[in-house]
């Protein structure tokens, strides 16, 4: 009996160990992945860095004919388009994961939940052709010429909402984009919203708080860290959208003031470009955008690991 078990719990240490090596494997591989796709962003941007310099950025200028490449329009139109999709999203989000988790009744909590997860498995292609053919023409017949009436009147605002109705521009794209991060950000923050314990909201129930104070002093204060979390989620998908992107946002090499004319994204550039580049620098120029695209994802998640990072230790300080 002891001969089995010495023979078992050797087998089991033999496990344990293996077991310890892939796991360490699988995470040094993915880290190790992440650096290769640097090394070849790197790597194939080489000839447009060495051509053009830190002025990459700054350049509004795209001509394949002259070799003249710049960066500042697709950065300007992601970081806008997401932007604008954030200020959208964040409080319809937060809007659904209440009444899901708190003010409906429960014969509708999971029909509305399997209809926002049934949101976020849509393809991007079908967010963006239903934009291109049904959203943008009703937008440029109804919403357009009212935002040009009411609002681009306006001094100092105006400029950015005035414009030919056309249907399709940033503002287009803005809305498509927040449409389509709303289901990843409600998920996330219906899911913490569940996981506060029910005798924290009934104490304050029994104190006489109403729903928005309880909602406000309790619930959000006890999931603030997944909350966060959820809401740089919708932004890394912001950030990285093509196709939806790609169909709305008009696809031009053009600054303009207004939301309402066409302009464009890093991930729309490399989508409508990439595969007709010819010539290293104009390929390398592209190859770039995706570095930049790279980095600032990667700066957005870092702040983000950051304010989780701030957030747990203060809630650590307070305990």
């Amino acid at each position: 009996m002891s001969l089995q078990l010495e023979v078992r719990l050797k087998r089991q240490a033999v496990l344990d160990i293996l077991f310890r090596f892939m796991t360490r494997i699988s995470a040094f591989g993915v880290l190790a992945l992440l650096v290769a796709i640097l090394f070849s962003l790197v790597v194939g941007s080489m000839p447009a860095i060495r051509a053009f310099g830190f002025g990459f950025l700054t350049s509004s200028d795209w001509d394949p004919v002259n070799d003249q490449f710049g960066a500042l329009i697709p950065i300007i139109g992601t970081l806008i388009t997401s932007g604008i999709a954030l200020l959208i999203a964040i409080p319809v989000s937060f809007g659904i994961a209440i009444f899901l988790t708190e003010l409906s009744p429960r014969v509708l909590r999971r029909p509305l939940g399997i209809a926002i997860e049934l949101l976020a498995g849509i393809p991007s292609i079908i967010y963006g052709m239903w934009g291109l053919f049904v959203f943008a023409p009703l937008f440029a017949d109804h919403v357009e010429p009212w935002l040009n009436e009411h609002i681009g009147t306006i001094s100092y605002i105006g400029p950015f909402f005035s414009g030919p109705p056309m249907g399709i521009g940033l503002l287009t794209a803005s809305i498509i984009l927040s449409i389509m991060v709303i289901p990843f950000i409600t998920s996330v923050m219906r899911d913490v919203f569940d996981v506060v314990p029910p005798l924290l909201k009934e104490s304050a129930y029994g104190l006489g708080a109403t729903t928005w104070e309880v909602l406000w002093q309790v619930v959000l204060p006890y999931t603030k860290v997944g909350v966060v979390g959820g809401i740089m989620l919708g932004l890394g998908r912001a950030l990285g959208e093509t196709m939806a992107v790609t169909f709305v946002i008009g696809n031009a090499h053009e600054l303009s003031k207004s939301l309402l004319m066409p302009g464009n994204s890093i991930s729309s550039a490399l989508a409508n470009e990439f595969t007709e580049a010819v010539g290293e620098l104009y390929t390398s120029s592209l190859i770039e955008l995706g570095l930049i695209l790279f980095f600032i994802t990667f700066v957005v998640l870092s702040i983000a690991r950051f304010m989780l990072y701030k957030l747990g230790k203060r809630e650590g300080s307070h305990a």
